[in-house]
């Protein structure tokens, strides 16, 4: 992909089923791109953290000193995420764990309730009387997914509050 003054772009795509993903293999991909496009042409790569990734990146920094590299903000914030959400219970760590589980556990109850509702048509039904939003179900590619999961949940929060204590439900049950 590449980006100028008129919008993103997509420029190539390489299959690289088989190939060792070293520094040296990612670099030269970038280097092949960096030639079509003209290094003149070009400012920043950005990949995502890995170790791969942030040596070809110096790679390329030393082929072309104009040309940086810069690690991906999703990415990160990915990273990030999975660190706090995902909070292991260790020494000394007690204090984070117990502050950072919350959203773990807070998860785990989400999952429960959208596995609830969407694996019964009754009541999928009667919960798309009471919201016009759907229940998302989320990859799980990146962790950033429980997050558009919970946000979803405050969404239609007032729909499943509705739902269930309505006379609808009430009979179902």
């Amino acid at each position: 992909m590449a980006t100028c003054g008129k919008g993103p772009m997509f420029l190539k795509a390489v299959n690289c089923f088989g190939q060792m993903k070293d520094k040296f293999f990612i670099a030269n991909l970038m280097k092949e791109v960096i030639d079509e496009v003209g290094h003149q042409n070009v400012v920043q790569i950005v990949t995502n953290n890995a170790t791969n990734c942030k040596g070809a990146g110096e790679i390329i920094e030393s082929m072309y000193p104009h040309i940086y590299w810069t690690p991906c903000v999703v990415h990160t914030l990915n990273l990030a995420l999975k660190n706090t959400c995902a909070a292991k219970n260790s020494e000394g760590n007690e204090e984070t764990f117990e502050l950072c589980n919350l959203i773990t556990d807070i998860h785990g109850n989400a999952i429960q309730i959208k596995n609830f509702i969407m694996n019964h048509n009754m009541r999928l039904t009667i919960f798309n009387r009471f919201t016009p939003l759907r229940l998302l179900s989320v990859a799980y590619t990146y962790f950033a997914s429980i997050i558009m999961m919970l946000k979803r949940f405050k969404l239609i929060k007032k729909g499943l509050q509705a739902m269930l204590i309505s006379q609808e439900w009430s009979s179902y049950r």
